[in-house]
C-alpha cells in the first residue's frame, strides 16, 4: 500500500506545494511545529532515508538546502533546524523547521493551526523565494 506521502507525489491526496523536480518535493506539513515547517521527500517510495542511493542522497539534500534557504528568507528564525525521524510515515522524510532555540523542535509540542488560506499563504511566499 503506498504511503501518504506517495498520494501526495500521485496527486491522491492535494498538499501546499513548496518546491518539485523529477525527484523531489517539498510541501508544508500541515501538522506544523512552527510557520513554514516543511517536510522534503522523495518521489520514489524508500521507507529509510540511509537506504537512498549515493548519488540521489547527496542530491535531496542539495534540494533539501535550497528550501531552507527559501524558508529562512521568508520566516524569521535564528536558523532553519533540520529533523530526520522515520517512524512516523514510513517514506523518508526530512523536516525543515524554523527554530530560534533547540526546544523549538519538540515534537510533543502543541502543533499549530492555520486555515487553508494562511496555508497556501506561507507555501507562497516560501515558492517565491526557492532559487
Amino acid at each position: 500500500m503506498a504511503s501518504i506521502f506517495s498520494k501526495i507525489v500521485n496527486g491522491e491526496i492535494p498538499a501546499y506545494k513548496i518546491a518539485e523536480n523529477e525527484n523531489f518535493l517539498a510541501f508544508l506539513d500541515i501538522n506544523p511545529l512552527a510557520e513554514g515547517h516543511t517536510l522534503v521527500i522523495p518521489k520514489k517510495e524508500v521507507d529509510y532515508i540511509f537506504d537512498i542511493e549515493d548519488p540521489l542522497y547527496a542530491e535531496y539534500f542539495t534540494f533539501a538546502k535550497k528550501v531552507a534557504v527559501a524558508i529562512g528568507a521568508v520566516v524569521p528564525c535564528k536558523k532553519v533546524g533540520i529533523a530526520v525521524i522515520g517512524l512516523e510515515v514510513a517514506h523518508a522524510h526530512i523536516h525543515l523547521i524554523p527554530i530560534d532555540t533547540i526546544y523549538d523542535i519538540d515534537f510533543s509540542k502543541p502543533k499549530l493551526k492555520f486555515t487553508p488560506e494562511q496555508f497556501q499563504e506561507i507555501a507562497y511566499r516560501i515558492n517565491s523565494n526557492v532559487k
